[in-house]
C-alpha cells in the first residue's frame, strides 16, 4: 500500500480510530491490531510474501528465546550465526541470485569461454532489505547483551512489521523501538498534530517535488544521447532532488504516522544537501542505515582505530557493502566506491569529525560555507548519476557527454514546455528556502510553531494543501526505495 494513495487515506483513519477509541485500554489488543494492520498494509502489495516476513519474525523470536536459555558462549554464537545465515540467506536469494549467476557467466565470457545460465524469475519482496536489518539488530544486540530477549511474541511481531516504516525505513534498532511496544501509550494531541504536520510535509516532498522531478529525469536519462551537457546537468540535478524528496518524504510520512500512534522513530534525514563535506553529508543522509552499518560493521572492523589506512580500508568496505545493499547492479557498487574515495582527503586532513549545523543561529552562510555546500552538492550529483543509470557504461557515457563543451549551450527541449520546467525549478528553489529556514528542526515545518497565531499557521497548511492538489503528480508513483 502506498502512502500517496486513496487506499492509505482510507486505511489510516480506520486503524487510528480503532487503535485510540475502541481498544485504547488494552495494550495487548493495541499491539495485536498493529500486527494485523501491518500485515494488511504489506499484503496489499502481494499477500504471498506475508509468509516470508512471518517466517523471519518467527526465526528471530525463537532465537531470542534460545539466547535466554543459555549462557554458553559457543551456543550463543551458534544462535547468532543461525539468525545471520537465515536472514541474509533470504535477502541474498531474492535480491542477488540472478546478479551472481549473470556476473559468473560474464566472467567466463570475458575469458573466452562463454557459458549459458538460467535466470530465475524472482520477484523482489518489498522492504526485505529494511526488515531484515531490523530483525538482525535484535539478534545481534541480544548477543552483545545490550537487550534482553522478549517473550512477548505479539510485541515482537509488531516491532518487525510496524507498518509506517516497514517497507522503506527508518531502520529502527531493537533497542529503540521494541521497548516502546511494552509501554502503555497515551494519546497526546500536540504529538498527533506534529505528526500530521510532518506527514503533510512528506506528501508535499513526494507528490509535488519528487514525482514531478521524476518525469524530467526519466526522460533525460532514457534519452541522454540526444541531449547536450546543460540538459544532462538538469537531468542529474532533477534526479538529485527526486531521490532526496522521495526518500526523505517517505521517512517524514513514516515518522509522522508513527507519532499518531504514540511511537517515536529516529530522524532519518537531517537536511543533507546543506552539508559542507561528504563526511557531514553521510551523517545527515539515511541516518538509520548509516548508523546500522557503523554499529554492526564499521566499529567491529576497527572503526577509527589503527591509523589512517585502516580507517580508509574500513570505510571502503562499508561503502561498497552499502552500495551492494541498495541493489544487485554494478552501478551501486561504483556509487559506493566513489563515495568512499571522497573520504580519502577528508581522513588525511583530519576533517572526519562531527560538526555543528551549518551557520548555526545565523541567517546566511559565509562565503566559505557557501562554496563548501556547493562543492559537496556537486560531488553528490556526480555519484547520483551512477545510482540512477541502468548500467556503468551508460553512467560513464552520460558523464562524458555532460562534461563536454555542450555544457555551455542552452538546454535542449526534452519533451516539456520551458514554462513547466521553469515553474518546477522555481518550486524547488522555494522548497530549498523552506528547508533552509527550518534546518534546525527535525523536519522543515517543525519550527512553524514559532508563529503564535493558529490562524496564520492554518493558512500556511492550507497553502501547502492547495499546492499539493494544484501542482502534485497523482500518478501513484512508487517510492524509489521500495525497490531496495
Amino acid at each position: 500500500m502506498l502512502f500517496n494513495s486513496i487506499e492509505f487515506a482510507i486505511y489510516l483513519p480506520i486503524v487510528f480510530i480503532l487503535y485510540w477509541f475502541v481498544i485504547n485500554r488494552n495494550l495487548k489488543l493495541q499491539n495485536s491490531l498493529l500486527v494485523i494492520a501491518s500485515y494488511v498494509f504489506y499484503g496489499w502489495w502481494d499477500w504471498r510474501f506475508l509468509s516470508l516476513i512471518f517466517f523471519s519474525s518467527c526465526v528471530d523470536y525463537f532465537i531470542g528465546i534460545g539466547f535466554s536459555n543459555t549462557k554458553n558462549k559457543r551456543k550463543r554464537k551458534f544462535l547468532l550465526w543461525i539468525s545471520i545465515f537465515i536472514n541474509l540467506g533470504f535477502l541474498g536469494f531474492f535480491k542477488y541470485f540472478n546478479f551472481f549467476i549473470e556476473s559468473f557467466a560474464e566472467t567466463f565470457t570475458m575469458l573466452g569461454k562463454p557459458i549459458e545460465v538460467n535466470r530465475l524469475n524472482i520477484i523482489l519482496p518489498v522492504g526485505i532489505s529494511f526488515y531484515t536489518f531490523q530483525t538482525l539488530s535484535y539478534s545481534i544486540d541480544i548477543y552483545r547483551k545490550k537487550l534482553k530477549p522478549t517473550k512477548d511474541i505479539i510485541s515482537f511481531f509488531a516491532f518487525v512489521s510496524f507498518f509506517p516504516q516497514l517497507v522503506a525505513g527508518p531502520i529502527e534498532k531493537a533497542t529503540n523501538l521494541l521497548p516502546q511496544f511494552y509501554k502503555k501509550r497515551i494519546f497526546k494531541y500536540d504529538l498527533a498534530v506534529d505528526g500530521m504536520r510532518q506527514i503533510l510535509w512528506g506528501l508535499f516532498k513526494k507528490i509535488v517535488i519528487a514525482d514531478n522531478c521524476a518525469q524530467f529525469s526519466n526522460q533525460i536519462f532514457a534519452n541522454y544521447g540526444d541531449y547536450n551537457g546543460s540538459t544532462l546537468i538538469l537531468g542529474a540535478v532533477f534526479f538529485t532532488f527526486q531521490i532526496y524528496c522521495d526518500f526523505s518524504g517517505y521517512s517524514d510520512i513514516a515518522i509522522g504516522t508513527s507519532r499518531l500512534f504514540g511511537f517515536n522513530l529516529k530522524q532519518n534525514f537531517n537536511f543533507p544537501y546543506f552539508s559542507r563535506n561528504i563526511s557531514e553529508f553521510w551523517r545527515r543522509w539515511h541516518i538509520s542505515l548509516n548508523t546500522w552499518f557503523k554499529d554492526y560493521l564499521y566499529i567491529p572492523l576497527g572503526g577509527n582505530k589503527g591509523g589512517k589506512w585502516k580507517k580508509i580500508r574500513n570505510i571502503f568496505i562499508v561503502f561498497i557493502i552499502s552500495g551492494f545493499w541498495h541493489g544487485a547492479n554494478w552501478t551501486f557498487i561504483v556509487w559506493g566506491f566513489l563515495n568512499a574515495c571522497y573520504f580519502i582527503p577528508i581522513i588525511f586532513l583530519n576533517k572526519n569529525k562531527k560538526i555543528n549545523s551549518v551557520t548555526e543561529d545565523k541567517l546566511l552562510p559565509t562565503l566559505k560555507e557557501t562554496l563548501q555546500i556547493i562543492s559537496t552538492f556537486g560531488l553528490t550529483v556526480l555519484t547520483w548519476v551512477f545510482f540512477r543509470a541502468e548500467n556503468v557504461s551508460n553512467a560513464l557515457s552520460y558523464i562524458n557527454k555532460l562534461i563536454s563543451w555542450s555544457l555551455f549551450e542552452s538546454p535542449n527541449n526534452f519533451g516539456f514546455s520551458k514554462l513547466i520546467v521553469l515553474q518546477h525549478i522555481f518550486i524547488i528553489i522555494i522548497f530549498i528556502l523552506i528547508e533552509w529556514f527550518g534546518r534546525d528542526g527535525k523536519y522543515a515545518l517543525q519550527k512553524i510553531t514559532i508563529i503564535k497565531s493558529k490562524f496564520y499557521r492554518w493558512i500556511l497548511y492550507l497553502i501547502i494543501v492547495i499546492l499539493i492538489f494544484a501542482l502534485g503528480n497523482f500518478s501513484k508513483t512508487e517510492f524509489i526505495y521500495f525497490t531496495f
